[in-house]
């Protein structure tokens, strides 16, 4: 019995206060952004110069992480795919934006230009997604209305007795 409480206890990835949708369009974003990378990637590679090959190198390694965090299916033939792929899923959206967001920079510092730069683009949106994830959902009007009374209540009663009761 101990072990149910236990295993009920464990925080879930629906936990995380994402909607199914906005789940769905990070996910839609981190393939789009791993096609991005790895077309890019290859031919960022067509060149001599060797910090393009080594940007190139990285992009495509973007990508395989990309696929492989966000859509282990499409890696079905990679045996630690599937265990990867839940390991990510425990990550918090701060940890995958800052993780993300990383991934595509480099590239860009290594070798800055337009195929870096827009073959990066969508795998760094994906992390902005997961960044304003972590940022949490909006509040209601109504709780902010409130809030916002009783701080002008309080004010009121600050200054009153800031001012000096009538003695």
């Amino acid at each position: 019995m101990s072990t149910e409480a236990a295993a009920s206890t464990k925080p879930t990835p629906e936990d995380d206060g994402m909607t199914w949708w906005y789940r769905w369009l990070c996910k839609i974003a981190g393939v789009l952004g791993g096609i991005s990378c790895a077309i890019s990637g290859v031919w960022n590679c067509v060149t001599v110069n060797p910090l393009n090959i080594a940007a190139g190198v990285w992009m495509v390694l973007n990508a395989f992480v990309l696929f492989l965090c966000e859509v282990p299916f499409c890696c079905q033939f990679i045996e630690f795919a599937n265990a990867i792929a839940a390991r990510a899923d425990k990550f918090k959206p701060w940890q995958k934006a800052f993780f993300y967001c990383g991934m595509a920079l480099f590239p860009v510092f290594l070798s800055f230009s337009l195929t870096t730069l827009f073959g990066n683009a969508i795998a760094f949106a994906t992390g902005v997604l997961y960044g304003l994830a972590s940022l949490g959902k909006k509040g209601d009007a109504v709780t902010y209305a409130r809030l916002q009374h009783q701080k002008q209540a309080d004010e009121e009663k600050m200054t009153e007795t800031a001012n000096g009761a009538p003695e």
